[in-house]
């Protein structure tokens, strides 16, 4: 057993929201109980104490849509890649890079990523992965760093038409292969079947992908993140990229629909009927200069909107205060989203964990998982349940975050990792991303 306390238990439980000096004990992967640190001492003498330092405790982050696979092109530049739309920084970045990445640079990107996961307090994930130098076996890759640093991941990787037909047909094998593997470990590993955007998936192609996907995967894919995907769609098949993704079987309550910028009132009501969910990511949309979706409208209509990073950061407040200014930016009001953002990342995205695991998350409460963090701070005003979001809001990011634990193991403890040198990993992984630079840039 493990007792983590005393501190600020934040439990996302509305019948006892804010615990004062209270404790988490955890069990094997379960939360045990959530009570005063003091009470709980008493009751368990034995149970392996964790320093919280008398500050906030909180349920640890999901992240709804992440992409790994770009970890390695932190500070790139490829000379003569100056682009001036989104389709140009598609074919000059993301579609050069992960045509060149093999199973080491996956490896090399998981680890990075992981690690700030943990480093930032994120327990699970939604992953869309790509690289096409090394399709086979990638997910696999991913899938065991993950499981070394406690990360439970949802994984998928990206079916496209870009490649020609025998690296689309590979890119569906491995969806196929990696759901089957996944089964081995249904807590902490879940497999999607990937598929990019409307633009790069022929019709035949889609139903290709119905045919293999005999274990009835749930998609993941790119909805109307940028203009060329109704362009194309409705110059292909006369009809609006949610028209088409419904006509063809891709959408539903397994689907995640990452974006959904350009999306008409018609093609909301079809995302409503079909129960799929949505994935927001505002920093990404932000640096694409691809627009912004109404947030609001979506969620309106009923719409699970869930909210991610898109590779960019694996901060989740950071994506929370980012999402916070641009739904206000984007309305032109002041006083929009109060409520609806801080839905997306703390009820949202665990109700889309929990589809695809059997487990309960986002919450302290006995019975959910053991995925608990700490974060250095202490308030400058009262802080209490009607307010907790404006803390998280205003005076905290990832970096705050000071031990993570999850699946009722400590990964970071007072900002050290556990059981593995951070800066070895880090010196092969620069190693690694020094040699696939230069594959890049010869």
């Amino acid at each position: 057993m493990i007792l983590l306390g005393k501190g600020t238990v934040v439990t996302r439980n509305p019948l006892q929201p804010i615990i004062e000096d209270g404790g988490v004990l955890m069990d094997g992967t379960k939360i045990v109980a959530v009570d005063s640190y003091e009470t709980l001492r008493k009751q368990y003498p034995k149970a392996y104490r964790v320093n919280a330092h008398g500050r906030l405790i909180m349920p640890g982050f999901v992240n709804a849509h992440h992409h790994i696979y770009s970890a390695l092109a932190r500070g790139l530049y490829i000379p003569g890649n100056n682009p001036t739309n989104f389709k140009e920084i598609l074919d000059g970045l993301w579609f050069y890079l992960d045509k060149r990445l093999a199973k080491e640079d996956v490896w090399a990107s998981a680890i990075v990523t992981y690690m700030a996961c943990i480093e930032n307090g994120v327990t699970s994930i939604f992953d869309h992965h790509a690289s096409y130098g090394e399709t086979e076996g990638s997910l696999s890759v991913i899938s065991e760093v993950a499981q070394d640093f406690g990360v439970r991941s949802c994984l998928c990787y990206e079916v496209s038409d870009r490649n020609g037909q025998e690296e689309m047909e590979k890119a569906v094998a491995e969806n196929v292969r990696f759901g089957k593997e996944a089964k081995e470990n249904p807590e902490t590993i879940a497999a999607m079947m990937g598929l990019h955007a409307s633009f790069t998936l022929s019709k035949d192609t889609l139903a290709y992908v119905r045919e293999q996907n005999v274990d009835n995967l749930g998609y993941h894919i790119h909805v109307a993140e940028g203009t060329t995907d109704q362009e194309d769609s409705q110059e292909k098949y006369g009809m609006r990229a949610v028209h088409r993704l419904h006509e063809d079987g891709i959408l539903g309550p397994k689907t995640i629909a990452g974006h959904c910028i350009h999306v008409d009132d018609s093609e909301v009501k079809v995302l409503a009927e079909t129960g799929t969910m949505v994935a927001h990511n505002p920093e990404s949309n932000m640096g694409n200069a691809v627009g912004a979706p109404n947030v609001l409208k979506l969620m309106e209509a009923g719409i699970p909107v869930g909210l991610g990073t898109d590779g960019y950061t694996s901060d989740m407040l950071e994506s929370y205060k980012v999402a916070n200014c641009l739904v206000k930016h984007n309305m032109q009001h002041p006083n929009v989203g109060w409520t609806e953002i801080p839905h997306m990342l703390f009820n949202t995205n665990p109700a889309m964990i929990e589809k695809f695991f059997p487990v309960k998350v986002g919450t302290l409460t006995p019975g959910a998982e053991a995925d608990v963090i700490v974060l250095d701070y202490i308030p400058r005003t009262d802080l209490h349940a009607d307010n907790i979001n404006g803390h998280l809001l205003f005076g905290l990011n990832g970096l705050n975050v000071i031990t993570t634990i999850s699946g009722g193991k400590v990964r970071m403890l007072d900002r050290q990792l556990c059981g593995m040198n951070k800066e070895e990993l880090l010196r092969e992984v620069r190693q690694i991303s020094h040699r696939l630079w230069k594959r890049l840039v010869p």
